[in-house]
């Protein structure tokens, strides 16, 4: 079976599955549980400094948006860092690193923008034998009211700061954690590497307000009348996690920086994709809290029969490999044709690929006698809706035109010289050159 052992910046664990910092790392209870359930390692719930106490709100925390099965797409989430003393926080982290050393353990921090701050809290940290330390750059509310969380992260020049006053009072690996509520993510990353960061994990949670109770007129989750933004997760994020990393992984000023991938991580296939993309490994929040800890047994057994399929021997070997390929629009190749094909033996006749292309698209698809539907090539530009909207899988496909062939659209024959795209006139970058 393939070997699904990992090494992340010199953190070992099982697995590359670990779960996020957020509710379900709070505290001993939880871990434990989590650790027995199978999970590679864990990042505790971000430790605050000592002082005035962190107080969450006692009513609602998480909003939510829905599929139409009421599968769980997306949680807004309004609970602000471990409201638990730190010495408690530090006692159980020690224990559990103790009973589990094999796990990856690492300690998420937020306190304030000082540099005694963090000299005063990353040697009691190491104490507990914590394996690293992420820095909380992202949390987009309540705590970035305080100057921390996305406070911190939406500046480079900050995190290049505190990441080097980390570096310098800790001697285990830092990783400094994003927040997606910026321009250009590749900005905060190229500050936590000259920082001497070891690594970056991203995304943190979108502020977002999910939804308003139209009787109270009030941003929902709602505290007395009362609401406020929060942070978004969970699979509905997970397209703008995958094109974070991926603007960090193939930038010049960043490419090679090990990655930890978080953003809506809820299958195997999830996890490999962000691999694929850069990622060291993953974490996860949402799908924990839907579907509880065991959902990493899936994960695992998911992930090691896929690599077996594929030949993939290690979780090395999938880092990366996607990278290579991921590019500008104007490097697409404009020669490369496609049309929709639809398979009659498995159409149910619904007529959403109809209506969906004769409304909003191109007019590419004719409803022929007794709702049998066609696809009318002079037309078809092949965007893929049809594809998208069909609510059987496979139904309708994208089949490549050989080479030689002509486009009936357009009347071009097909090239099948791809390899010379980055220099043929039909190039908006070698038009540029020019």
């Amino acid at each position: 079976m393939a070997d699904l052992t990992t090494d992340f910046v010199g953190i070992k664990s099982p697995n590359p599955f670990w779960l996020a910092s957020a509710p379900p790392t709070d505290k001993e209870y939880n871990v434990r549980r989590a650790f027995e359930a199978g999970w590679g390692g864990v990042v505790w719930k971000t430790l605050g400094a000592e002082g005035p106490p962190v107080v969450n709100v006692n009513g609602p925390r998480y909003g939510a948006i829905y599929g139409a099965d009421r599968r769980l797409l997306g949680l807004n989430n309004i609970e602000l860092i471990t409201d638990r003393p730190l010495e408690v926080n530090l006692e159980e982290m020690a224990r559990v690193k103790a009973d589990y050393p094999d796990r990856a353990l690492i300690a998420s921090i937020m306190v304030p923008c000082e540099e005694a701050a963090w000299k005063a809290i990353l040697p009691r940290v190491a104490e507990t034998g914590a394996d690293g330390i992420e820095l909380n750059f992202g949390c987009p509310h309540g705590m970035s009211e305080r100057g921390m969380g996305s406070a911190v992260g939406q500046v480079p020049e900050y995190i290049e700061m505190v990441t080097r006053w980390c570096k310098e009072y800790y001697d285990r690996p830092v990783i400094v954690k994003l927040t997606p509520n910026i321009t250009d993510i590749r900005k905060p990353a190229e500050a936590a590497r000259n920082g001497g960061a070891d690594a970056v994990s991203l995304i943190n949670t979108i502020n977002s307000i999910t939804s308003v109770d139209l009787d109270q007129m009030c941003p929902q989750p709602t505290i007395d009348g009362k609401g406020s933004h929060g942070g978004y997760c969970g699979p509905a994020v997970k397209p703008i996690a995958l094109s974070m990393v991926s603007e960090i992984a193939r930038a010049e000023a960043t490419r090679g920086m090990p990655i930890s991938g978080i953003g809506g991580v809820t299958t195997w296939r999830d996890a490999a994709e962000f691999m694929a993309l850069g990622c060291g490994n993953v974490q996860v929040c949402t799908a924990a809290m839907t579907y509880g800890f065991r959902i990493v047994e899936e994960m695992t057994r998911g992930l090691s029969a896929w690599m077996d399929e594929k030949g993939y021997t290690s979780t090395a070997e999938i880092v990366g490999r996607a990278v290579p390929n991921v590019t500008d629009w104007q490097y697409l190749n404009l020669n490369y044709v496609t049309k929709a094909r639809i398979d009659q033996d498995a159409c149910i006749q619904c007529g959403r690929c109809y209506a969906a292309c004769e409304d909003t698209s191109h007019q590419a698809i004719a409803m022929k006698p007794g709702r049998v539907f066609e696809v009318v090539d002079e037309e078809c530009v092949a965007c893929n809706l049809c594809v998208d909207v069909c609510p059987v899988e496979d139904c309708i496909t994208m089949v490549e035109l050989e080479p030689g062939a002509t486009d009936p659209r357009t009347g071009r024959v097909v090239e099948s010289e791809y390899a010379n795209w980055t220099t043929h006139p039909n190039n908006p970058a070698a038009q540029a050159a020019e």
